[in-house]
């Protein structure tokens, strides 16, 4: 958990973004975390993201072993910030949510993407592999569609590239969705790309205990608003088996118009295609 924000900004650069500055500083503060300006000395560096501009601070803190966030403007424009794997070049358009998010990428914790009324959607970790195996191991979520590897290891290695690869360069991929109710794993679902097509896809599972209760269609809606709204997209596209009558009513109920059949890998799908309006 994020803790303590502490800046160390130069003294041009705290004049020039005193305002913003003490919006975001306020903005932490609500989400009950720490901020303050200065130096950074502490020794429990545990939850703490320094941000500066100065590069032998940058350097200083490195060598400390300390999380540390760059800002890169136009009177620094030319540091190096060696290793810095993000950098912040609009302060005044950041808020906690933002600092947040890639303090977790830099310490490998999963994002919350969106909650819902019954549910959480976040990013697969892990951790969510029994709760995985447990959904996919019913024959009639993987008659429709591929299961896990039947080795543990090997699915365990495939999230954590998923999430190296998918999350950490798109920002977005397949999630992980949780009952707000007891933290269960339920299903999954998200965006995709299929090779081949130019258009993102939906993709969701619901483990069949709950099924039947509209736990797909909440988490769908919810997603294709966050595509529009976070992301930009214009379309989705979903791919259906032929005679998956759920999922393709499913389609139907979220406002999905079938573009036809194709096929992939010898078997028949329903396009599926909509306007994100």
């Amino acid at each position: 958990m994020l803790r303590k924000v502490v800046f160390s900004f130069s003294e041009d650069t705290e004049k020039r973004l005193r305002e913003p500055l003490q919006r975001l500083i306020h903005d932490i503060e609500a989400h009950k975390s720490e901020a303050s300006y200065g130096v950074y000395d502490g020794r429990d560096e545990r939850g703490v993201l320094c941000i500066t501009d100065i590069t032998e601070e940058y350097d200083r803190l490195c060598r400390k072993g300390l999380l540390v966030l760059p800002y890169r403007h136009l009177e620094n424009k030319d540091e190096a910030f060696a290793g810095a794997e993000y950098v912040i070049e609009q302060i005044e358009d950041i808020d906690y949510e933002v600092i947040d998010m890639v303090y977790r990428r830099m310490v490998g914790l999963p994002w919350e993407i969106l909650r819902t009324k019954r549910c959480i959607v976040r990013e697969t970790i892990e951790e969510d592999v029994d709760g995985l195996y447990a959904i996919y191991a019913e024959p009639a979520i993987t008659e429709y569609m591929e299961g896990l590897y039947h080795d543990r290891d090997e699915e365990i290695a495939y999230i954590q590239d998923y999430r190296r690869r998918m999350y950490g360069f798109y920002g977005y991929g397949i999630w992980t969705i949780l009952s707000k109710q007891d933290g269960q794993v339920i299903g999954r679902a998200g965006i995709n790309w299929r090779e081949g097509f130019d258009i993102p896809e939906l993709g969701f599972v619901i483990g069949v205990p709950w099924q039947r209760q509209g736990y797909a269609y909440e988490v769908c809606s919810e997603i294709m608003d966050y595509a529009r709204d976070e992301i930009g997209f214009k379309q989705m596209q979903a791919l259906v088996r032929e005679r998956n009558e759920k999922s393709c009513a499913l389609c139907r109920k979220l406002g999905f118009v079938d573009d036809g059949i194709t096929l992939l890998e010898g078997q028949r799908y329903i396009l599926y295609r909509k306007e994100l309006v």
